[in-house]
């Protein structure tokens, strides 16, 4: 944490604690690191955002959990996503079925249906992932990344000789996203906070190009991988563990 010390200029014996020079290299220093002097000084904790959101994102989730019959908070949580209908799903349960807990709008996404290849391609990945971390000091409000490329990523993309399959894929704050899942920042409180409350170990993510619990599976574009029908005939099994009346 960077300290800021005041002096008081009315007293003429007093001085600035720093000399100008030395305070001009260090803005310097920070703004070389990509790192504004605002910024250096505003760093957050993920212990510091739960007990700002704490309070709050319970006052939101909590009688749904309720409403639900499961615990609050639970012992594990699912991220069910479905690219076509920009639509996020949480589950949670403690130790019997997955139980539907709420669903959130997802307000930026990029890319068309197929998964994420190389970097660049600003495709959102389809499959099963988990949450390798929290970002508490995110450009977008908050964020969690996602462990892509995991291994069935890598195993194909070695397969076939692919390189560069990129990375840094969140589920994150506000509207916008090149790849990732924006979620708007209210949304991403809650996602955030309970996270870090249960545990990035207990938390997973499973991204599907449609609901192949209610509509059948697409032939994927042409110039996609031919293992791709097989990745989703997997996600659409995985699916059925999250069983959700047809609306």
């Amino acid at each position: 944490m960077v300290t800021l010390l005041r002096y008081d200029r009315r007293s003429p014996k007093s001085k600035p604690p720093y000399p100008l020079a030395g305070v001009l290299l260090f803005s310097l220093l920070l703004s070389a690191w990509g790192v504004s002097v605002a910024a250096a000084v505003k760093q957050r904790s993920v212990e510091g955002v739960v007990a700002d959101y704490r309070v709050k994102v319970a006052l939101r989730l909590h009688p749904r959990f309720q409403f639900a019959s499961v615990a609050w908070p639970p012992r594990e949580v699912a991220l069910v996503a479905f690219k076509d209908t920009r639509q996020l799903e949480l589950w949670a349960r403690d130790d019997g079925d997955w139980v539907h807990i709420k669903d959130y709008r997802i307000k930026g996404i990029s890319g068309r249906p197929g998964p994420k290849l190389q970097e660049g391609d600003r495709q959102v990945p389809e499959g099963r992932y988990r949450i390798e971390l929290l970002n508490p000091n995110s450009a977008f409000h908050l964020s969690l990344k996602l462990n892509y490329p995991n291994a069935f990523d890598r195993e194909k993309a070695l397969q076939e000789g692919r390189s560069n399959l990129g990375g840094d894929i969140f589920i994150h704050g506000d509207r916008v996203s090149k790849g990732c899942l924006a979620m708007g920042n209210s949304a991403v409180e809650e996602l955030f906070v309970l996270t870090a409350m249960l545990g990035v170990q207990n938390v997973s993510v499973l991204i599907s190009p449609r609901d192949f619990r209610f509509r059948p599976a697409l032939p994927p574009p042409p110039d996609t991988p031919a293992w791709v029908t097989g990745l989703h005939r997997r996600i659409a099994v995985n699916l059925q563990k999250f069983p959700l009346e047809l609306k």
